[in-house]
C-alpha cells in the first residue's frame, strides 16, 4: 500500500514539552512552528499529496493572553514568510477556519497567501486557524439553509456531496490517516465530518520533538491496518 494521500495532525505537547525543560510554554510552540516546516517537505518526499494541521481551535482563544499573542504572531510570521518558501517548493497553501474572526492583518496576509500559491502543484498544507469543527458545520449548515429559503434548494436534494461542498475542506480529500501527538487520544473537534473513515494513529511523542522518523511510524501503522469503507473491504 502507498503512502496515504492526505494526512492530518493534531499538533499537541508543546507546552507540555517547554514545562519538561524549565521553559516557558511560549517556547514550545516556537519550536513547534519549526517542526511544521520540516514535517511538510519530509511528508512530500514521503508521497503524501495533502496535508492538514491543527495550528489553533475555536477553542484556544481562552488560553492565557500571552500565549494567545505569541502564537498570533508565530502566524504572522509564518505568513510573511510563507510566499517565498511556498513558491520556491511548489506548495499550495490554503486556511481552514473562520477568518472573520482573526485580526484584518492576518486576514490580508492569508489572502495574499492562498492567491499567490493557489496554482501550485506540490504539496498541498492546509493550516487550520480559529478552526472547530462543530462550527466550520454551524456555517455549512447556515449557507444551505440561505439556499433553501430563497428557493434555490430543496431540503430533500441536501446530500453528502453538498454538505460536503460547504465545509471549509471544499474540492479536498478527506483525510485517510489522523495523527495525534503528545499521548492524547480524541479529535478535539477537528474534522469532525471528513475524518468520518480515517484511520487513528496516536503517539506519546509531543510535537516539538516530531520528526521524519516520527511521520514514518504513522505511515507504516496506517499500511499495516485493513482499510475498510462503509464494512466494505477496499481492493
Amino acid at each position: 500500500m502507498d503512502a496515504p494521500n492526505h494526512v492530518a495532525i493534531i499538533l499537541d505537547g508543546n507546552g507540555r514539552w517547554a514545562k519538561a525543560k524549565g521553559l516557558p510554554r511560549t517556547a514550545g510552540h516556537v519550536q513547534g512552528a519549526k517542526v511544521v516546516e520540516q514535517i511538510c517537505e519530509d511528508a512530500y518526499n514521503m508521497g503524501i499529496r495533502y496535508l492538514t494541521v491543527y495550528a489553533f481551535s475555536t477553542e484556544n482563544w481562552s488560553r492565557p493572553d500571552s500565549e494567545v499573542a505569541t502564537l498570533m504572531n508565530l502566524l504572522r510570521n509564518y505568513m510573511k514568510n510563507s510566499i517565498k518558501r511556498a513558491q520556491k517548493n511548489n506548495m499550495c497553501v490554503r486556511v481552514l477556519g473562520d477568518k472573520s474572526g482573526l485580526a484584518e492583518d492576518l486576514r490580508v496576509s492569508i489572502e495574499e497567501l492562498e492567491q499567490a500559491t493557489k496554482n501550485n502543484t506540490g504539496l498541498h498544507f492546509q493550516i487550520a486557524i480559529n478552526y472547530g469543527g462543530r462550527d466550520e458545520l454551524k456555517r455549512g449548515i447556515a449557507r444551505l439553509a440561505e439556499k433553501v429559503a430563497v428557493g434555490e434548494l430543496k431540503p430533500e436534494e441536501i446530500d453528502d456531496e453538498k454538505i460536503t461542498a460547504q465545509l471549509d475542506t471544499a474540492g479536498l480529500p478527506d483525510p485517510d490517516l489522523l495523527i495525534r501527538t503528545s499521548g492524547e487520544q480524541r479529535i478535539s473537534n477537528f474534522l469532525l465530518w471528513q475524518l468520518a473513515y480515517a484511520e487513528l494513529y496516536f503517539t506519546s511523542v509531543p510535537w516539538p520533538d516530531f520528526d521524519k522518523k516520527e511521520l514514518a511510524r504513522a505511515v507504516e501503522a496506517y499500511q499495516s491496518r485493513d482499510r475498510r469503507y462503509g464494512l466494505v473491504k477496499e481492493e
